[in-house]
């Protein structure tokens, strides 16, 4: 069947991706030589909830091209798929879904019933991104497709597996080693979907915000002298204060204030540091002193350089509160309103206030009950509440107060003397909720941490010794900035979607078991003894034991929904209840065991001993600490072995300015949308050829549409060689013995290109291996070498047609081979127009070198006749000569090689340069264009072909205009301001434009200094 004209993309992927599917031709080991060496990849697991992205394309791009390569090479191979069950984002998925269909929420339907909607939702929806990947190419073995679920209590049939079962080992192994502990510390909270949440899920927005300035009164109407000094030591401003001045971004956590801090060498509060102040909110009668303490953190060149510390509420004072053993006050409850639990405020105040004294002693547990938010405060809303307390704070003079505008923005107008409260409208950086798009709160609470410090240390010295490389070195620094400066690491989420906390809690048992306060309410909320265990089942015979030891005698014990007591009628202890923490683990702890999990551990599975540890993990930038970091973590703590030999870490695709991509900016370019259009193995040669190690992809669609006439060269190289009979010629892995010299020269560039390729990959440098083949598919072989066979497909003499239809198949072939991981699909298509041992994805990857394949003699003439043609067309450019018009060419002198490389060639030469003839004279005649060659003096004599003076005033009236506006760019550039104020890709535009410019200039003086030597 003859060649389509074109290749129709959109019918040969999906034809072509079945029937690999079909052959098992993406299965761990498939095409694997007998002892061959393992090379495996984990896929960083998307979330079951995801679409492809530009960011999934070009990262598992890279990954396909690597298991491509190695499983032509005949390795053992395995390219491990799988998804993340992403809790918060799956359940927020299945919450809006419940919400649209009119159906009960998931408070109203229960925790049980609502993971079953969504085992429903993920068998319905789950498998979307798979589907998306097989559109890219990427050849993973799906039959071993991992979720991170898998084998969880509540799994449906199908859904089986032991991922569930290794993360809750793993919780219990930790916590039984004291590397996994309870704590209550500051985390990110999202009051939507009432959660700790990681960094990685909080956006960084810069906001309008504002700055209020507010009075915190000395304790006792205490006076001092404040002065201002500049920075030669000269008073600038002196007077007498009986208050002390901070300002706040966040009012309305002014209540849980424990402290006012000051850099301890700020002279202007030596005075008044060690005494107390008053918190300038909440009834008066029972307002709060707070003491005045030094610490490095404030600034005193910002603000008023007093900063209030409000441990519960800022990650920073959280520090402070922490050196200083401040008390630490929560103010809000879960939804992020103001606390309206507890006792009534004048009781509370009056026991922060003995603590605040130094009166009475304090645990975490006592501050924590406290609710130090004033009765007109409670249950409001935070803004509310922002609006409410800076009201009352200004209503009772105690706001900061500035001369005010003779006519505001209010349009009201002032007298001179008028005086307004301080408030600084700023732009401020706020934290939200990447998914649910509410203001993050920092809130102290009970979570579980993992204790990092013990674990950290075989995960930076892998690093260090060289057992694990980083790529780019840049990355490695971050990695190390992480580790080494580590904090302990919140792995309890508020969800219901996710592995859940393999801990039971049953009611503490004091040294006198028949005391009635034992059996109160208050003892089973308040005091708790912990279980950890791999199941219920073994959590309650954990628990009887205990209780059997305690109480002396035998009671049952059951897991129920609250943890408490029973007794019989005689009024007897009969049986004990415990309860299961509802939270669950953040998605990061269990996508940490990713490798070993995926493998089969706890079970010591064939593939975990044959491919762990992995060969290469190809990850983005951000999630280097989130994950890399983490798996390297707990791989050594769990295994004792490292997860993988080589991490390469990839940077951002950004649009074609520069701009990272954005829905509100909308520069998105979504990669299903581009394959459509211009076919999988366009948007995969581009991102490859654009994967610069440590390098932003700028991309656009006019580059891949670029890489789809790349894809279309080689399909018209094919439909040549059909032409021609080449197709006709039976396949061979084997080199064809040549006697032309156009097909030693070949088969030497295929050979110098093969070690090239092979270079880059190894070095994982994929933009060289895609821009070394680009060079050699596009113009030595479809621009050179297949001009160089048309005279003899031309000709009449058998033997060299023969020799090279058996040489062009086989070159032909080896490009498809040496495409193949980049452009699977044009080149699997194109492998099938004749008869084949097998498919393309498992032809052998060839191993043939530069050394054995290379013709001394054919290389040098070849590579002569292109330089030479090269050149001539280059002169002809430049000086204007009509393309259509045949010159003669005059050499003074050119060695034995020059002379016979032009006698075997020069019809190539006249065909492709426009070269008629070649004369000897002894010196080269006025208006003679010199023209570079190797051990050659040669000259195009161009008097009367061109207008010399006519051509010199044409290239320099274009050479004025582009001085200009180089003048003006150069300018631009050096322009201080312009550089400090103008957006980053403002200026990478006018440099790139400046440099295209400067290029163009050279190359136009560069004719004119010809012009000028021909007279």
């Amino acid at each position: 069947m003859a060649l389509d004209k074109t290749f129709n993309a959109q019918d040969a992927e999906k034809r072509l991706y079945a029937a690999w599917e079909k052959a098992g031709a993406f299965k761990a080991g498939a095409n694997a030589r007998e002892g061959a060496e393992t090379f495996s990849i984990m896929i960083p697991p998307p979330n079951v909830t995801g679409v492809l992205h530009m960011g999934h394309a070009f990262n598992n791009t890279l990954q396909d091209i690597l298991i491509r390569w190695h499983r032509m090479r005949g390795h053992d191979t395995l390219w491990q798929p799988g998804q993340d069950h992403a809790g918060i984002a799956t359940q927020m998925v299945v919450e809006r879904k419940l919400a649209e269909t009119q159906q009960p929420s998931r408070r109203e339907m229960g925790r049980e019933a609502f993971l079953d909607k969504v085992w429903e939702w993920k068998s319905e929806s789950g498998g979307t991104i798979i589907e998306q990947l097989k559109r890219l190419g990427a050849s993973c073995d799906w039959s071993r497709n991992a979720f991170t679920m898998s084998g969880a209590p509540n799994a449906p049939e199908g859904e089986e597996g032991n991922f569930h079962d290794a993360v809750i080992k793993v919780f219990v192994d930790m916590y039984n080693k004291g590397l996994i502990y309870r704590g209550k510390r500051l985390v990110n909270w999202d009051p939507h979907f009432e959660t700790a949440i990681s960094d990685l899920e909080v956006e960084n927005i810069e906001v309008d915000g504002h700055m209020w300035h507010f009075k915190y009164p000395l304790a006792g109407g205490a006076t001092y002298t404040y002065v201002e000094k500049d920075e030669d030591g000269n008073v600038l401003f002196e007077e007498e204060r009986d208050y002390i001045s901070i300002a706040t971004t966040r009012p309305e956590t002014m209540l849980g204030d424990g402290a006012v801090a000051v850099h301890p060498t700020d002279e202007r509060y030596a005075p008044i540091v060690g005494k107390l102040c008053e918190i300038p909110v909440g009834p008066k009668e029972h307002r709060r002193l707070i003491p005045i303490i030094t610490d490095e953190y404030p600034d005193k060149n910002f603000g008023s350089g007093a900063v209030k510390i409000t441990g519960a509420h800022d990650f920073n004072d959280y520090e402070v509160a922490k050196r200083a053993k401040i008390p630490m006050y929560n103010l809000m409850d879960t939804k992020g309103a103001m606390r309206a639990d507890g006792k009534p405020y004048a009781e509370e105040a009056a026991v922060a206030q003995a603590i605040a004294n130094g009166e009475q002693d304090f645990t975490e547990a006592d501050i924590a009950a406290m609710n130090l938010v004033p009765e007109a405060y409670r249950g409001l809303d935070r803004f509310e509440a922002r609006k409410r307390v800076v009201a009352d704070i200004t209503a009772e003079g105690l706001a900061v107060m500035i001369p005010g505008p003779i006519d505001d923005s209010d349009g009201r107008v002032c007298s001179a003397t008028d005086d307004i409260p301080l408030v600084e409208a700023k732009k401020i950086m706020q934290p939200f909720g990447d998914r649910s798009k509410v203001v993050i709160e920092p809130m102290l609470t009970d979570q579980w941490f993992v204790d990092t410090k013990k674990i950290v240390g075989p995960a930076i010295d892998a690093v260090r010794s060289g057992e694990v490389e980083i790529l780019p070195e840049q990355d490695k620094k971050v990695y190390f900035h992480w580790l080494e400066n580590i904090e302990p690491w919140c792995i309890s989420r508020q969800l219901w979607w996710g592995h859940q906390i393999p801990v039971w809690y049953g009611p503490m048992i004091p040294k006198d078991p028949k005391a009635e306060e034992f059996f109160s309410e208050e003892n089973t909320l308040a005091k708790r003894q912990t279980f950890c265990a791999a199941n219920a089942k073994e959590a309650t015979e954990d628990a009887a034991e205990l209780y059997r030891r305690l109480l002396g005698e035998e009671i049952e014990v059951i897991d129920g929904e609250h943890a408490g007591f029973e007794f019989d009628k005689a009024g007897k202890l009969s049986k004990i209840f415990i309860r299961r923490d509802p939270d669950v683990l953040d998605t990061w702890f269990s996508s940490g065991l990713w490798p070993i999990g995926t493998l089969g551990w706890p079970e010591d599975t064939p593939e975990l001993q044959k491919y762990f540890p992995t060969s290469v993990l190809i990850t983005g930038f951000d999630i280097i600490f989130f994950w890399v970091a983490r798996m390297m973590m707990m791989q050594y703590a769990v295994v004792g072995q490292k997860p993988f030999d080589t991490v390469y870490v990839h940077a951002l695709v950004r649009d074609e300015k520069g701009k990272k991509m954005s829905k509100s900016l909308g520069n998105v370019l979504d990669p299903l949308e581009l394959i459509d259009e211009y076919g999988a193995d366009a948007v995969r040669f581009t991102l490859t050829s654009m994967a610069a190690m440590g390098r932003d992809l700028k991309l656009s669609t006019a580059r891949i549409d670029g890489y789809r006439k790349f894809g279309n060269k080689i399909w018209n190289a094919t439909a040549f060689a059909e032409r021609n009979g080449v197709l006709e010629v039976p396949h061979s892995d084997t080199p064809p013995d040549t006697t032309l010299t156009v097909n030693k020269w070949i088969k030497g560039e295929i050979a110098k290109t093969r070690e090239a390729v092979d270079a880059a990959l190894a070095q994982y440098r994929f933009n060289d291996a895609a821009n070394t083949l680009y060079a050699f598919v596009w113009g030595t072989f479809c621009d050179w070498y297949l001009e160089f066979t048309k005279p003899i497909f031309d000709g009449d003499d058998a033997a060299a047609i023969a020799e090279t239809r058996a040489t062009y198949g086989w070159a032909l072939d080896q490009c498809l081979i040496l495409l193949h991981p980049i452009m699977p699909f044009i080149t699997e298509e194109l492998w099938g127009q004749k008869d084949r041992p097998g498919m393309l994805v498992h032809a052998a990857w060839p191993t043939y070198t530069a050394a054995a394949m290379v013709d001394a003699q054919a290389d040098e003439e070849l590579n002569w006749v292109i330089s030479l043609i090269q050149n001539i067309r280059s002169a002809r450019v430049s000086m204007g000569v009509p393309g259509s018009l045949k010159v003669p060419m005059v050499y003074t002198e050119i060695d034995a090689a020059g002379l016979l490389a032009w006698e075997r060639n020069q019809d190539l030469i006249a065909r492709r340069a426009g070269v008629e003839k070649l004369e000897k004279v002894e010196t080269f005649p006025k208006g003679t264009a010199s023209i570079p060659a190797r051990a050659a003096t040669l000259g195009l004599p161009l008097e009367g072909i061109i207008d010399i003076a006519a051509e010199k005033a044409r290239l320099q009236k274009s050479l004025d205009k582009l001085a200009k506006e180089i003048g003006g760019l150069r300018g631009r550039l050096n322009n201080p301001r312009f550089a400090a104020s103008a957006p980053e890709e403002v200026v990478a535009e006018a440099q790139a434009n400046l440099d295209a410019r400067q290029e163009e200039a050279d190359q136009l003086q560069a004719a004119l200094d010809r012009l000028a030597e021909m007279g």
